[in-house]
């Protein structure tokens, strides 16, 4: 049976790309990192690692291990988490990571109703994409995840569970009132990065032409700002124009597809009582916004 400890070892080297660093992290010695990697090897059978110069680096195998590693010390933590919630939700945690526009229109609302009903119950947030949110939550290192997807959008992992909160429409922005993205065609246009901008990109092949995309990032202030200073034009999507909105700007909402926003859970229900409370809460704070 494979050892807790040099699980830990094997997932603290492949993150770190070094036994020095791994040993940092853990507070053991290199040659105690190098030993519980060695007894790894014998006790799985397979050449785990690779010598490159003075480093080393992860065989095929010794990276599935590592991936292996990472999940299953994840769930173990969530199980931790769970057990002292179950105990009561005088106190305990949950963790939650989700996208910057959820985060600042919907969780503090929740957090907030949490806290008044649950005072001795912690909530950690964090600001994560939907594809690394997912990844937090299906390694255990996140209870909720608040994701958003279109219904092109690939399916979720298998045993994540989704909680409709709420279907955020999209705005075209600029400093003037223009009701359609043909109008818009020969603008300059402001972006996500390449993996954020498909929904935009899909809605002007709709309308028969392809963005002159001039200007590039994903934070929803920065955008706004960009369109206000005469820049260029943009989408955004409800819940980021309710977290900020730059002033002298014209929202107008487009017809067709809304982005779904959903908070995602892992594995069999029920859910713990602590993730069941937030669920709630942002349940809430979604009808609210």
């Amino acid at each position: 049976m494979l050892d807790v400890t040099r699980l830990r070892v094997i997932d603290a080297v492949a993150r770190h790309g070094s036994v020095t660093a791994a040993a940092k992290e853990l507070h053991y010695s290199q040659p105690s990192v190098t030993h519980h990697l060695g007894r790894l090897e014998a006790e799985t059978g397979a050449q785990l690692l690779q010598r490159v110069g003075r480093g080393i680096r992860l065989t095929p195998a010794g990276r599935l291990l590592a991936a292996r590693a990472a999940e299953i010390l994840g769930r173990i933590e969530a199980a931790d988490a769970e057990l002292s919630a179950h105990v009561g939700l005088s106190a305990g945690r949950v963790r939650v990571a989700g996208f910057s526009s959820a985060i600042a229109a919907l969780v503090p609302r929740a957090v907030a109703a949490l806290a008044e009903r649950h005072p001795g119950l912690e909530v950690s947030l964090g600001d994560a994409h939907p594809p690394e949110a997912l990844e937090q939550l299906r390694t255990g290192q996140i209870e909720v995840a608040i994701v958003f997807r279109y219904d092109e959008t690939e399916p979720e992992p298998a045993g994540v569970r989704l909680h409709h909160l709420l279907d955020d429409p999209v705005f075209l922005l600029s400093r003037q009132r223009r009701r359609t993205l043909s109008a818009l065609r020969d603008e300059t246009w402001i972006a996500g990065c390449p993996r954020c901008r498909s929904h935009l990109l899909a809605l002007c092949a709709d309308e028969g032409f392809e963005p002159r995309i001039g200007y590039v990032s994903d934070d929803m202030v920065v955008m706004q700002e960009l369109v206000a200073a005469g820049l260029g034009v943009t989408t955004i999507p409800g819940l980021a124009l309710r977290a900020h909105r730059a002033e002298g700007l014209v929202a107008s909402k487009l017809p067709g597809p809304q982005r779904h926003v959903y908070a995602a859970t892992y594995g069999e229900p029920p859910d713990p009582p602590a993730v069941v409370a937030l669920l709630a809460a942002l349940g809430e704070a979604a009808a609210a916004a």
